[in-house]
């Protein structure tokens, strides 16, 4: 799918804020043409956050693919704890950046980098959404890669669908951390992962 690597600026903006509740807030966003789920928050993002252990997120926040902002938005606002959120899609960035201002996040940081590409720190907690559609090679260079920006005892949390690769995923994904399926509806598949 083009919109995970181009910044295409001949797309037509179609601009429009949507809402959703979730941990007893409400949460607005701008979405538009060329970035991922513009109608709606899509489900694979809504069942990750609502099946996350919150009490064990604790410290700094990376959330990988960010689109505009949903995943990163919502932990900085429920947690009160920092966040950085990266993506490659410009038009995701910038809506990212409106959506942070939109929800009162002022402990987020929205940068752009293609993966970990501009990433130099490490978090305690690393959450994505990634884009199946980019490929295998793409994703595992997100959800193998996460492992080299985690602090010791650090978790990635992410989202997969059962159609997508999840078992063949989670099985690779075993060499590297502890693995714990923390949901299963919909053939969507939500994992944390333990660096240990």
């Amino acid at each position: 799918m083009g919109q995970y690597f181009e910044n295409d600026t001949s797309l037509t903006s179609q601009l429009r804020r949507i809402s959703f509740r979730l941990f007893e807030q409400e949460f607005h966003f701008y979405t538009d043409n060329g970035v991922f789920s513009k109608t709606s928050i899509d489900y694979g993002s809504k069942l990750l956050l609502e099946s996350l252990p919150l009490s064990s997120i604790k410290g700094k926040i990376l959330d990988v693919g960010c689109g505009y902002g949903t995943l990163g938005i919502v932990l900085a606002k429920t947690l009160q704890l920092p966040v950085v959120m990266v993506d490659v899609n410009r038009r995701a960035l910038h809506l990212a950046r409106r959506n942070v201002k939109e929800n009162k996040c002022s402990s987020v940081e929205v940068k752009e980098s293609d993966g970990y590409q501009n990433i130099e720190e490490k978090f305690q907690t690393i959450i994505t959404n990634p884009p199946i559609r980019a490929g295998k090679e793409v994703v595992y260079r997100i959800l193998i890669g996460a492992i080299e920006h985690l602090e010791k005892d650090g978790n990635l949390f992410f989202v997969i669908r059962k159609e997508q690769g999840a078992k063949s995923t989670i099985s690779e994904l075993e060499k590297y951390y502890h693995i714990t399926v923390l949901e299963r509806k919909k053939g969507f598949f939500i994992i944390w992962a333990k660096n240990s």
